[in-house]
This record gives C-alpha cells, sequence and structure tokens, in this order.
C-alpha cells in the first residue's frame, strides 16, 4: 500500500517540477522600470518570438515558427516604414507569412508607427 502512494508522490513532484520549468523558460522577458511606451509594446507583443534583442527567440522554434531577425539592419533596411507598419497591423498571413499575429484591433495606428520606430532602433544596436 505505501509503494502505490510513493510512486504517486514522485510522479506528482516530476509533473511539478516538469511545469514550473517550463513555465519558467517560457516566460516573457520583464519590463524595466520607466521603459519608454514603444520598448513595453514591443517586449509584450514581440519579444515572445523576436526576443528581447530582435534577433529571434529559441521560444518560437518550440512551436516551429521562425521569426524575422529584426537586428539584422541590412535585412531591415530593405523594407519600408510602411511595411512594417501594415504587418504589424495586417499581420503576415496577407503577404504569405502566416506565423506574424496582427495587432491591429489589440493597438492603436499611432502605437504601430511608435512599435515600428522602435524596431527600426534594434537593427541599429550592435
Amino acid at each position: 500500500m505505501r509503494r502505490p502512494v510513493a510512486a504517486l508522490v514522485i510522479v506528482l513532484a516530476a509533473v511539478g517540477v516538469l511545469t514550473g520549468g517550463l513555465a519558467w523558460l517560457l516566460d516573457t522577458p520583464k519590463v524595466p522600470l520607466g521603459a519608454p511606451r514603444a520598448e513595453r509594446l514591443y517586449l509584450g507583443l514581440c519579444a515572445t518570438c523576436h526576443g528581447s534583442d530582435g534577433r529571434g527567440s529559441w521560444r518560437a522554434a518550440l512551436f516551429l515558427v521562425r521569426p524575422g531577425n529584426l537586428a539584422d539592419g541590412e535585412r531591415l533596411g530593405r523594407r519600408s516604414d510602411q511595411y512594417l507598419v501594415d504587418i504589424i497591423k495586417h499581420g503576415g498571413a496577407p503577404i504569405g507569412r502566416p506565423g506574424m499575429p496582427a495587432f491591429g484591433s489589440t493597438i492603436s495606428d499611432a502605437e504601430i508607427e511608435e512599435l515600428a520606430r522602435y524596431i527600426r532602433g534594434l537593427a541599429g544596436k550592435r
């Protein structure tokens, strides 16, 4: 009778450790105090896939998503500001990038433009 109870306790502890570890690994980056609105938007909406530095996140790979490298100045330089605004607002599905969600119903046009400027700035950071 004691062995099944002990086995159950061990299994429950293992499940707890596993789920706690996954929660820690999949947690989004913390927003620094006093961060500008654009940085808060980026970390809240984009960093899960694109990473806090724009180079991509391994978490996206868990879901077989390969987000664009926003820190690549050469690649981002080939994209217009309107392209960035459109893909943030409408998502990637209209242009063949179905992994990118649309945020047009979540944030305002002014916030989208501010976010696009912040993303341009990521390409300049090394």
